[in-house]
């Protein structure tokens, strides 16, 4: 059974396109679920300003939008050219030097912002400039420059980012100015905050540690972009468990373990993901067409519709709303692309964790009544929930069935906008018998149009209301 509402979300970038007059209003119709602050482009005041914007015009639609603060991470980068862009010949010869003055590269050399690479690397190791765009195979290393062979030519401009292939450089996924983005981050009390670069789950736990400190209690997002995170399974599934989401950030991730690998590679994590009970965002060049043009390419069509058929959670929206031409169109058409890709029988068919015993009593009941919903006629699925916890577990089974999150909680209705089928919903139940509640549930169900007279729906609650991870009843009920 399917509902009419989209369940895969849509992450988009905020930047100087949404800026303009009437765009956010218009992103939020389309059907935005999640904004992104880049930390790496503004100022704070620009972020605040962004944050506080978004929840204002929310509120006036009477919508749930979650924010997501993406930190910088290390920038691994070459200097600058005198001429602002050299050419580079297949062949030719080739050094990065940390003691080249950062503003006068040439054909034969250029400075380093990263000062780590001359230690980082050895005869032998390949290096990808520009997202791959041009390519260095390490001949020698003395003392701070790092003498290389061209492998692929081309142009090559100031400030563009450097890769190791297979991993392995030594760069902290957290710098100074990290924490302070932690700082604005817990100022605009963001929902989720993305960490880039990080190698194990130590640096996720250092990251959530910091956020904690600063006073921001929010979800932790690690994006997988570093070969070592994904080199093997321990490494990756301790730092999926370490985190709430994992982002998929194939830019840098496709750099370091070739691109040929992601297709599987991002199948592999959405699923381990999902088994481990967390939320993932595909990212990285999805429509980026769109920036310029007013329809996306058939393989960004597929693209998209993959990772939904994949399970994703999340699918991201980068430079398409940040600087694009028509940031609502590219939500709009995303959102069309997703919705279509939702009707498939395999979208809707699950047997996770079917052959395994379940140890805490929200998550036998979050698992029961999916079971339920997906072998009965019901219409959806109402769930009074504190944490969002419960909705979670729920929403790790694929499923046509819409999951409505009734919480008292701001916080909460924000951070599960990210979960996959979940629906947000804000209840008062204080002073209400449970008759009293169930009633107002039902009410409200049928007020947004989720479910009419005589239709089924699943309810599940707490005995004890307002308590954490206290959900362990679990009803079938008619509406009148």
């Amino acid at each position: 059974m399917s509902s009419g509402l989209r369940r895969t979300k849509i992450v988009a970038t905020l930047g100087p396109a949404t800026d303009r007059e009437g765009e956010m209003e218009k992103m939020i119709k389309a059907g935005v679920d999640v904004v992104r602050i880049n930390m790496s482009h503004g100022n704070p005041q620009e972020h605040i300003e962004r944050a506080a914007r978004v929840r204002e015009l929310a509120a006036k639609l009477d919508r749930e939008v979650g924010v997501l603060v993406d930190l910088q991470g290390p920038k691994i980068r070459i200097a600058r050219f005198a001429e602002g862009a050299i050419f580079l010949d297949p062949g030719a010869k080739f050094a990065l030097d940390n003691n080249v003055d950062p503003h006068q590269g040439n054909k034969n050399e250029v400075g380093l912002t990263y000062k780590s690479l001359p230690y980082d690397v050895k005869p032998g190791n390949r290096l990808l400039l520009d997202d791959g765009r041009v390519v260095l195979d390490v001949d020698a290393v003395e003392g701070e420059r790092v003498l290389c062979t061209v492998v692929v030519g081309g142009k090559l401009s100031n400030n563009k980012g450097i890769n190791l292939l297979g991993g392995g450089l030594s760069a902290s996924a957290l710098t100074d100015k990290d924490k302070e983005d932690i700082l604005t981050a817990a100022e605009i009390q963001a929902d989720y905050l993305a960490l880039s670069f990080p190698r194990s789950a130590d640096d996720v736990e250092y990251c959530r540690s910091l956020a904690e400190k600063a006073g921001l209690h929010c979800s932790i997002v690690s994006k997988i972009e570093r070969a070592e995170a994904v080199n093997d399974d321990f490494t990756l599934d301790s730092i999926i468990l370490a985190s709430d989401v994992i982002m998929i950030a194939r830019g840098d991730l496709g750099v370091e373990v070739g691109d040929a690998q992601l297709p599987a590679l991002q199948k592999k994590m959405i699923k381990r993901a999902r088994q481990l009970n967390r939320v993932t965002i595909t990212a990285t060049q999805m429509m980026e067409t769109m920036i310029e043009n007013a329809i996306p390419t058939r393989a960004e069509v597929f693209d998209v519709a993959n990772a939904v058929m994949d399970g994703t959670d999340a699918v991201m929206l980068s430079g398409e709303t940040a600087t694009g031409h028509s940031p609502s169109l590219v939500i709009q058409t995303m959102s069309n692309i997703a919705h279509e890709a939702e009707k498939s029988r395999t979208v809707r068919s699950s047997t996770h964790r079917m052959d395994e015993s379940f140890t805490a009593v929200d998550e036998t009941i979050a698992m029961a009544a999916m079971y339920a919903a997906n072998h009965f006629d019901v219409k959806c699925i109402a769930t009074l929930t504190e944490s969002g916890n419960t909705p979670l577990l729920m929403s790790r089974i694929s499923s046509g069935i819409p999951i409505i999150a009734l919480t008292p909680h701001i916080e909460t209705r924000r951070k599960v906008t990210l979960y996959r089928g979940v629906y947000p919903t804000s209840v008062d139940y204080t002073g209400m018998t449970d008759e009293e509640v169930q009633q107002n549930i039902l009410k409200e169900l049928v007020a947004r149009g989720t479910a009419k007279s005589g239709d089924l729906v699943i309810l599940t609650r707490g005995q004890a209301r307002g308590e954490m991870g206290g959900t362990n009843q679990m009803e079938i009920v008619k509406l009148p």
